[in-house]
């Protein structure tokens, strides 16, 4: 992910709120990462081993992270189970992806 996120304070209301800068397709992503408790370091905290770009033709993008030595997907968050070595994540179009899931949660 390029995009980076800050709270700042709505200047019509003095309420927080999270404001993504960079790419727009990845800002929900990010919010939902730091609303969940990932940190701003996550990129360092969970190094990349694989990144299989975005194609328009696939319309979907891959990464692998590394999980050795979690127990958690992130402080407080859910548990992983014992020897867990990878996470992949996947983004794109949901119709795309849907068509290669073969279970859903």
């Amino acid at each position: 992910c390029n995009t980076t996120l800050s709270k700042v304070k709505d200047p019509e209301t003095g309420e927080e709120k999270w404001e993504p800068k960079g790419n727009s397709s990845e800002a929900p992503i990010i919010v939902a990462a730091r609303k969940i408790g990932f940190s701003e370091d996550v990129a360092k905290e969970y190094p990349r081993e694989l990144e299989i770009p975005f194609s328009s033709s696939r319309k979907m993008m891959l990464t692998v992270a590394s999980m050795a030595g979690r127990s958690e997907l992130c402080p407080g968050g859910m548990s992983l189970p014992a020897g867990t070595k990878h996470l992949v994540v996947c983004k794109g179009a949901p119709n795309f992806i849907a068509e290669y899931c073969t279970e859903q949660l």
